[in-house]
């Protein structure tokens, strides 16, 4: 059986299709949608320094060797295949700020309620619900993330889904986010003009009651990348929250 029909039969959420997938690539790095100078902004706004992170679904992604660059000093990663996860654990023995471990997203039971102070994922939500059984893993993904946040702690979601096909999973019952989103072109993108609709990238989007876009919000990019800074809110509700414009 060839790589690319072994790959086909795999689901996003199972780790054979990423074991493959990685023994296919080498050890070449990739980071999916954003790489890290043009996230830099948000996640200094958000996360300091001494903040204990977690990257799930790290990958081969150079986005945690960028934030230890920049001074960042302690990064647990994890990833469902093993495959990345040796690699990394080579290429990055000699960084102790970086830790690499094999794990699925959906349990991450070896962490203690309040580890860590953010969560971040770039494509591994998006990733799972692309797979058999999405909306479950989403689900189960997110109660974890929910659990492992200490309270005032930052879970910052860098996705392709809008509001509309996002905001309903990260704000499901048993979570309590207060959700700041900002929307980035893709890289290299050029807008009709040369000249952006918005004044800054670092200007938030103004959401509804219900945590969508307004109904006459014109996207820049229409395949923009959404950052969603979800901070976790003390107590449980099933209500929405934004930021004050």
């Amino acid at each position: 059986m060839s790589s690319s029909s072994h790959r086909s039969e795999c689901s996003y959420g199972d780790a054979l299709y990423w074991d493959d997938r990685y023994l296919a690539d080498g050890t070449a790095s990739f980071d999916w949608y954003q790489r890290y100078p043009a996230l830099r902004p948000f996640i200094r706004k958000y996360v300091p320094v001494s903040s204990r992170v977690l990257m799930v679904g790290c990958g081969n992604a150079l986005m945690s060797e960028d934030m230890v660059m920049d001074g960042y000093v302690s990064i647990s990663n994890i990833d469902i295949s093993s495959v990345v996860i040796e690699m990394m654990i080579k290429k990055y023995e000699h960084i102790p700020q970086l830790e690499y471990m094999l794990m699925d997203a959906r349990d991450m039971t070896f962490f203690n309620d309040g580890s860590f102070d953010c969560v971040m994922d770039k494509g591994t939500l998006d990733s799972l619900m692309c797979g058999v059984d999405a909306p479950l893993s989403a689900s189960r993904m997110l109660e974890e993330i929910n659990r492992l946040l200490r309270p005032g702690g930052i879970y910052m979601l860098i996705t392709y889904g809008d509001p509309s096909v996002r905001i309903p999973y990260i704000n499901q019952p048993g979570c309590n986010w207060e959700i700041t989103l900002y929307i980035l072109a893709r890289p290299g993108y050029k807008s009709a003009g040369g000249c952006s609709l918005r004044k800054s990238i670092m200007e938030p989007v103004p959401l509804t009651d219900k945590g969508q876009l307004p109904v006459d919000f014109v996207l820049e990019d229409p395949d923009s990348h959404y950052i969603y800074v979800c901070k976790k809110m003390p107590g449980l509700s099933e209500s929405f929250h934004t930021t004050p414009e």
